[in-house]
């Protein structure tokens, strides 16, 4: 399906970037590192669908498709891309399938689980061990609890009776979205892992993760490090997975420095 595709723009630098941003969020939530870049880059970030002010999926078809689609249309020039979380995914799904239009690509933590699971195959009972709360309340119906344990596990750490309730609600409208995303998160709907296709994404990747980031999340970025032709790693000291919004100022210093090197 086609969508409306919201995007905005943050800083005035000459490099072109797009910026991607995580499940439950939107595409505000990368101004603090728009800002931060701003001198460097003008970072079109937009909304995923059903997100912010972009257009609702239908809840057919692949939503992860639909998302590589609204990227693949904001990418009329060779641009620099920056993905975090599920946005991360997007990205580097584009790296693969459009590597002619990719300067270099940054991904902070992408939630690629299929490549983990492939060298790992144990993970599965870890990951349905820490998931089944989610899970459990989502298959009952209850959105907000399901949103609730989502928040726990992959939010930045706020209680969650401290964040405001338009904010909850938000996040309880759209946790739809994160089972919805499994069948490329988790099953490889778009057989990247098939032959040796990273091999195509030849542009300088910058693969980054928190130190307090879980056994999955570098399980995850261990397993893209070794597949990825071009990849330098960075570890970010006191920062979990929500760094590109509570940390953004370091995590542009990181990409300000991985730029400079090429």
């Amino acid at each position: 399906m086609t969508l409306h595709t919201h995007s905005r723009s943050f800083g005035q630098g000459p490099r072109k970037a797009l910026g991607i941003h995580c499940t439950l969020a939107h595409s505000g939530a990368l101004k603090g590192l728009g800002v931060a870049l701003g001198d460097q880059a003008t970072l079109l970030a937009y909304d995923l669908p059903s997100h912010g002010q972009s257009g609702d999926w239908d809840r057919k078809g692949n939503v992860h498709d639909v998302a590589t689609d609204m990227g693949r249309a904001l990418l009329t020039e060779p641009m620099d891309l920056i993905g975090h979380s599920f946005g991360a995914t997007v990205a580097m799904r584009l790296a693969i399938e459009m590597p002619e239009m990719v300067r270099s690509l940054t991904m902070f933590e992408p939630v690629y689980f299929a490549a983990a699971m492939e060298d790992a195959p144990a993970l599965w009972e870890t990951y349905d061990a820490q998931n089944s709360a989610f899970a459990d309340a989502y298959a009952s119906g209850d959105m907000m609890e399901a949103a609730r344990t989502f928040n726990r596990g992959w939010g930045d750490g706020t209680k969650w009776d401290a964040i405001p309730d338009t904010l909850r609600q938000y996040m309880a409208d759209r946790i739809h979205f994160v089972p919805a995303s499994a069948p490329f998160l988790f099953h490889d709907s778009a057989n990247l892992l098939a032959g040796n296709r990273f091999a195509q994404a030849m542009m300088p990747t910058l693969l980054m993760r928190g130190d307090q980031s879980s056994d999955t999340t570098i399980a995850i970025n261990a397993s893209l490090e070794k597949r990825l032709p071009d990849v330098r790693s960075v570890v970010v000291e006191r920062a979990g997975h929500m760094a590109p919004i509570t940390h953004a100022k370091r995590i542009a210093a990181e990409i300000s420095k991985f730029w400079a090197s090429l």
